[in-house]
């Protein structure tokens, strides 16, 4: 089953071809993106392993006209890995956003595409451009079937008191705001393959996923089980991000927005785009331009990792708590994939929870999937390299293998 994976944004869309022969089984045919939309110059960057990488430019005026490029190159006598379009199976999307109406991935219909627009308001800037892939291909390849994989989805699992917040409880009815958390798919996917690579039971186990990049998020599984996770109503909440604030007292709002005369927009750009790394580093939020800084003593640098890395282990000792012990924390993301300091910062600091870090072990790992503790370690930890893509890839051909 050939399954095109598609990731749209607001401006971009990232895209990846896979051939499922059984969810553990396949092969990546081709993967790239188109950035720009919209704007003068539009880029659709295209690879396929042993070829050079393609790359062209022009206007790209919408989302439709973009995935009709990819399309096209995918079906291309040169660059081409499909002979047509009937060769793909279905189409895969990632949606940010799916509330409390989707609790799992679901095969796209108008009740699903009814329900992602009602969760726009919860999600602004990611629903609507994801729907806007979802509606090109009904465009463009009407007869393909499609499925939507939700970010939030793996974190209806959580307990009522672990989502809710202490505001009038009308808020909650309203307007539904809970926690939902974010990187769901993510998540699962390497809390599963974390515990294979351990030899575990994932679905008798508990593990602390430690997704850390620009956007970052804790997760506790317990038992399979999201149970908690740091992200909640946005992605905002929990870690200190590359540009956003993560924690804070929400009495800091109202302060800021007042001393500095900022009305909602303007104080929602100070939380989400001018904060965390950014914010306290000044120059980047970049994390591997922070590493480089503070390798030369800048102590702002080391500040903002010195936050990072007490952050993670707050939340891993928080969700040890909650699930009455860890068996299992994984690393992840850009910045858990491929920083070893940052992991042994927080691998060091976990003795009294029985984990006996390995630092040989972790010595120059970058994108690699690695145990890191030592044999004999009542608790493991692993970095594993995430693949969302996949994931969907996974979801869509179960959801149709089961529809037929």
């Amino acid at each position: 089953m050939v399954i095109l994976v598609l990731n749209c944004g607001s401006s971009s869309i990232k895209y990846q071809v896979l051939d499922m022969k059984s969810t553990t089984d396949y092969s990546l045919l081709a993967k790239g993106i188109v950035e720009r939309i919209g704007l003068e110059t539009g880029v659709l960057s295209h690879r396929v392993d042993g070829r050079d990488k393609y790359e062209t430019e022009g206007h790209i005026a919408n989302h439709t006209e973009g995935i009709k490029k990819v399309l096209d190159i995918l079906i291309d006598s040169e660059l081409g890995v499909l002979k047509s379009l009937s060769d793909i199976d279905a189409v895969g999307h990632r949606v940010a956003h799916g509330g409390e109406y989707f609790n799992s991935s679901r095969l796209v219909n108008e009740s699903v595409i009814e329900g992602i627009e009602k969760l726009c308001e919860l999600a602004p800037l990611h629903n609507p451009a994801n729907l806007l892939g979802v509606f090109a291909i009904q465009t463009l390849m009407p007869q393909t079937p499609q499925v939507t994989v939700f970010d939030t989805s793996f974190h209806q699992t959580m307990p009522k008191y672990a989502y809710m917040y202490a505001l009038p409880y009308e808020y909650y009815t309203k307007y539904k705001i809970r926690r939902y958390g974010f990187h769901g798919t993510s998540h699962k996917f390497v809390g599963k393959k974390a515990c294979d690579l351990a030899g575990l039971d994932f679905m008798n186990s508990k593990v602390i996923t430690c997704h850390l990049g620009n956007g970052s998020s804790i997760t506790a599984i317990k038992n399979g089980q999201s149970i908690d996770t740091s992200m909640g109503f946005t992605p905002l909440e929990g870690l200190i991000m590359g540009t956003r604030s993560g924690d804070i007292d929400a009495g800091i709002v109202t302060f800021i927005q007042e001393k500095e005369g900022l009305d909602a927009a303007g104080i929602n750009s100070v939380l989400n785009k001018k904060s965390g790394f950014i914010g306290i580093f000044g120059q980047s939020s970049d994390a591997r331009d922070i590493e480089m800084a503070a390798s030369k003593n800048d102590e702002r640098a080391q500040l903002v990792l010195d936050m990072l890395y007490y952050r993670v282990l707050k939340y891993i000792g928080a969700y040890t708590a909650a699930m009455g012990g860890v068996d299992m924390i994984v690393f992840t993301g850009g910045i858990g994939e491929n920083d070893p300091h940052i992991r042994e910062m927080v691998g060091s600091h976990l003795e009294y929870i029985g984990l006996n870090f390995d630092p040989a072990a972790n010595k120059g790992v970058r994108g690699k999937d690695v145990i890191l503790s030592k044999p004999g370690s009542r608790v493991f930890m692993a970095t594993v390299t995430t693949n969302e893509e996949l994931v969907i890839a996974q979801d869509t051909m179960d959801i149709l293998m089961n529809n037929k």
